[in-house]
């Protein structure tokens, strides 16, 4: 292994463990609005990213993405570009509204004590994918993959039983997430363009939230301590930090050590919602988690056979 590979599996690792970490930064702000939080994580990761974007243009270098071939577009400049092209600027805001409600769905179960069911949504995203790409984009099933939604379906099936409902925050969270990957996939911007473009796009309504916030007579964010206003204002660098990390791994590892990385968010947590938090495990629930994760061990292995990942790079061409 070279090098960069390393350096990059260091910094996927880094990216991923930090995004399961952000559990623990949320719950900081325990007893805030989910709504309001999200609007302050949207205006401060904006500002954060479009000093790094326009940092880039001034330098001359690219942010880190791609192969360093895409040239560095000055934040004006990209609103001007989405504004024009309204194929982007219906790409951005679709996927806009998608991370929005990913962030607030996810808030929102961390502040009230339901992490586990968090864990669940991005244990089920990779399988949602999957049934995304045979629903619309018409790819094929193996005889794993078969297998793979099979027990997904009936993890479902026993996890409803064991909540006593449809468990909606983990089905809301996988499912935004693999809609926003289908959408970025459509999408001519590169990550860190995208999402500093979903940031501007969202920004107005975003600073809305934060003064509807403060209008509010019972509003907590009024009452927030020093710490916590340290908490809110690092919103955006705690969103833009792994996402910088992320795309340098991107540009460095092989999508079939990749891929499985992305695991260390859901068992970060799992992990934190059982045995720090004390979320109940029932029987019932553990044995859904079993079946997704039979899922999933059954879609990585098939991954990661030869002749699979050389017809889905074929595909991709």
């Amino acid at each position: 292994m070279d090098h960069q590979t390393r350096r990059g599996i260091q910094s996927g690792i880094a990216a991923f463990g930090i995004w399961g970490l952000l559990t623990l930064y949320w719950k900081q702000l325990d007893g805030f609005s989910a709504v309001e939080l999200i609007g302050w994580r949207l205006v401060m990761m904006t500002v954060v990213m479009v000093a790094v974007v326009a940092a880039a243009s001034l330098t001359g270098r690219d942010t880190g993405e791609g192969g360093g071939d895409e040239p560095a577009t000055a934040p004006w400049r990209l609103v001007t570009e989405i504004i024009t092209q309204p194929r982007v600027l219906a790409i951005v805001a679709i996927s806009s509204v998608l991370l929005t409600v990913n962030w607030t769905t996810y808030v929102f179960a961390v502040l009230n004590d339901q992490v586990v069911e968090t864990a669940l949504g991005y244990f089920l995203a990779p399988l949602g994918t999957m049934v995304i790409g045979i629903v619309i984009l018409g790819e094929t099933l193996t005889p794993l993959r078969r297998l793979a939604v099979g027990l997904a379906v009936a993890a479902v099936i026993i996890l409803t039983w064991s909540y006593g409902q449809v468990p909606w925050l983990a089905l809301i969270i996988a499912g935004t997430f693999s809609l926003y990957g289908l959408v970025k996939r459509r999408s001519p911007l590169s990550p860190v363009t995208g999402l500093t473009a979903e940031g501007l796009i969202l920004l107005i309504p975003a600073i809305g939230i934060i003064f509807w916030g403060f209008a509010r007579p019972d509003a907590t964010i009024v009452d927030a301590s020093g710490t916590q206003w340290a908490f809110l204002l690092g919103t955006g660098v705690a969103t833009a930090a792994p996402l910088l990390l992320f795309t340098r791994a991107a540009r460095s590892v092989p999508f079939t050590i990749l891929g499985p990385l992305n695991y260390l968010v859901p068992i970060i947590n799992f992990t934190l919602g059982w045995l720090v938090f004390d979320e109940p495990m029932p029987t019932g629930r553990l044995i859904g988690f079993v079946l997704v994760w039979l899922a999933l061990v059954a879609v990585t292995v098939d991954t990661l056979r030869p002749r699979t990942v050389t017809a889905e790079l074929s595909a991709v061409r």
